[in-house]
């Protein structure tokens, strides 16, 4: 089976385009509604912590698809304010749960899923927030278990995605191609964002075996889906640098530099222009993503470290800094991947020494 994106099974849905706008326009209708109804005397009403909640997972998406940290923090914020208003609403702590697994709190995260469970928040929701949690900490097996579990009463689509980004991950890339497939067939949505985001993890699979024009592929399709997705413009960029296409991947990242605040593009800029010989501005943009990653790993430091260890390992040229935020990583999680970054770290490290002795 190949890795290319196909048109087997492509299911018709909204303009991505229109779909940015209009989440765009739920997430200030809601912040309005919010604003009017959420007294001191009312925030805790479920009516408002289910509005809350919604605008929540709305903020989530948006920070995703647009590559926007503010909406993630605004979300944090917002999602700590229903908690204290309603400490005992299973929507609210799972809203917060989300929240927090967004910014990979891990631990915290679990605390709230338990005491949502506890509260009656919906069962299947819970165990598929669990299973996100397990998985990003290399617990496959449970995540499995939970997935499964929660597929009960979740869409097909849900579940399958769900199981194909896991096996995506374990490396099992036959079984994810096949669930990859099958998730596309049972789509029923008009939504672009499900199917994007799918595509996304599907080229990010074949970006780790190494196959350059798979992940291209299934990346573009991603795009196709939704022009403005920054995680997929800028992994494309990635592989048009691995292909020596500079030129595509600075036009590409550009524009991810005025619409998001992630430092990533920022660097992914700054390696593409220093590739093309724009060194004065190359080191501006490496300047930028510097300050970003420090202010970043400051204040999220679970969310951070690990891309702030490539930066410094890579193009923010610093192995000692690469080393120590690797470690930091490490200590978050003990995942074959963050090893594998210590492990580069330590190389490059050695290999900074060996230069300057």
């Amino acid at each position: 089976m190949t890795g290319a994106a196909s048109q087997v099974c492509d299911p018709v849905t909204t303009s991505g385009t229109i779909a940015v706008m209009n989440l765009d326009a739920q997430i200030d209708g809601l912040a309005v509604r919010l604003s009017r109804t959420g007294t001191a005397e009312t925030r805790g009403a479920p009516l408002v912590v289910a509005q809350g909640a919604a605008l929540i997972d709305l903020l989530n998406l948006r920070g995703h698809v647009l590559g926007r940290v503010a909406d993630y923090e605004r979300a944090t914020e917002l999602a700590d304010s229903l908690v204290r208003a309603a400490p005992e609403d299973g929507t609210a702590l799972l809203a917060r749960a989300r929240t927090r697994a967004a910014l990979h709190r891990f631990a915290e995260a679990v605390t709230d899923l338990g005491a949502a469970a506890r509260s009656g928040a919906d069962a299947p929701a819970v165990d598929a927030e669990r299973a996100v949690v397990l998985q990003a900490l290399g617990c496959h097996s449970d995540a499995v278990a939970l997935i499964r579990a929660a597929g009960e009463r979740q869409s097909e689509f849900t579940t399958l995605g769900a199981l194909a980004v896991l096996q995506a991950e374990r490396g099992e890339v036959t079984e994810a191609e096949r669930l990859f497939d099958e998730a596309r067939r049972h789509y029923q949505g008009t939504s672009p964002f499900p199917l994007a985001q799918l595509d996304f993890r599907r080229g990010v699979m074949w970006h780790r075996e190494g196959d350059v024009d798979a992940a291209r592929s299934w990346y573009q399709a991603a795009r196709r889906r939704v022009p403005g997705y920054a995680p997929a413009a800028g992994h494309l960029a990635e592989t048009e640098l691995l292909r020596g296409e500079t030129h595509d991947a600075v036009a590409l990242l550009r524009p991810l530099t005025r619409t998001s605040d992630d430092p990533e593009y920022a660097a992914h800029l700054a390696a593409a222009l220093y590739r093309s010989g724009r060194v004065h501005e190359a080191k501006q943009w490496r300047e930028r993503a510097a300050a970003r990653y420090d202010e970043l790993v400051r204040r999220h430091p679970e969310a951070y470290a690990d891309h702030a260890a490539d930066f410094w390992l890579t193009v923010g040229g610093d192995a000692d800094r690469g080393l120590e935020m690797a470690l930091q990583n490490l200590a978050f999680r003990q995942t074959a991947r963050a090893q594998a970054l210590f492990q580069r770290a330590v190389l490059a490290q050695n290999r900074a020494a060996r230069a300057a002795s």
